[in-house]
């Protein structure tokens, strides 16, 4: 398994809709281009960021398709396949064409709160299905069950195709258990944009970010500075951005990085419901923010 390709910074790309509710491709491809030259390293699409569980079936084919003929092999590309109907992803990923697709992000059962033998064996089943690398997504917040850094430890050394974790628990103690006790080549990613320079600083290997949607250059600049351990300039990178990344959050994503997009011209500020567009007061905190990153 190459895991390099996995070094550095993916982006969580937003799924930019028409005012009609439709996807709005062209945005889609605006921006595909904006952040490949970034200089981002690789791509998720279907992730909680482009909204993947307001997307129909046929409109996920549509999303996926899209963005690796526009990606056209520059970069890899990651595919959200996560849910909370373990039966329901095999099928999903035994219909998949993984043609053009380097891995996939599977994120841990929501809703049901399975046990970590559930959540072990969820995984296990996952991993034997999928023909290309998996990376599992932790991120209680969103799904009320923590994958613990016991269970991920276990994943990664019996499953060489699991290469990574998406790390959004917000915990850097199980963080930094995960990074002392895994195998040598699986890879610990951010999950969380504000503290990407830390855990690449005990020993990550990139981020899976929200705000390079926006910032490709920045973002990806400061990441590989922690990465090469120049942590003076990847200080600065990180504390020039961290009040509009922590701004981008304050009502939910991703409203707050659609809010951004659109303020930059780059694609809409249309959601799908449930999910409406920030308040009027975050988006003006957005539009003064920007205007101090140059």
């Amino acid at each position: 398994m190459n895991q390099k390709k996995f070094t550095g910074t993916g982006v969580a790309i937003v799924t930019p809709f028409r005012n009609d509710g439709s996807i709005d491709f062209k945005s889609l491809g605006k921006l595909l281009e904006h952040i490949i030259k970034g200089g981002i390293n690789y791509v998720v699409a279907l992730g909680t960021t482009g909204e993947s569980v307001t997307l129909t079936k046929d409109e996920k084919k549509a999303v996926v398709n899209f963005v690796t003929d526009t990606v056209a092999g520059r970069v890899p590309v990651v595919m959200g396949i996560g849910g909370n109907n373990t039966q329901e992803l095999l099928d999903t990923i035994n219909q998949q064409d993984f043609n053009c697709i380097d891995a996939i992000l599977s994120v841990a059962p929501y809703y049901n709160k399975p046990s970590q033998q559930g959540l072990y064996l969820h995984f296990k089943a996952i991993a034997s299905a999928s023909p290309v690398p998996v990376i599992i997504y932790n991120v209680p917040g969103r799904t009320g069950s923590n994958i613990s850094a016991e269970t991920t430890v276990k994943l990664a050394g019996e499953f060489p195709n699991i290469i990574a974790t998406k790390e959004a628990s917000g915990n850097m103690g199980q963080i930094m258990q995960i990074i002392n006790t895994k195998p040598k080549n699986f890879q610990v990613i951010s999950g969380d944009d504000a503290l990407a320079l830390p855990i690449i600083a005990v020993g990550g290997a990139g981020v899976i970010s929200v705000a390079a949607n926006a910032y490709p250059k920045e973002i990806s600049e400061m990441t590989g500075f922690a990465l090469k351990n120049e942590m003076t300039k990847a200080k600065a990178l990180h504390y020039k951005l961290l009040e509009i990344t922590n701004s981008l959050f304050e009502e939910g994503n991703p409203a707050g990085i659609k809010a951004l997009l659109d303020i930059m011209k780059i694609s809409p500020n249309n959601l799908r419901l449930p999910l409406v567009p920030v308040s009027d007061r975050l988006y003006s905190k957005l539009d003064q923010l920007s205007k101090k990153i140059k």
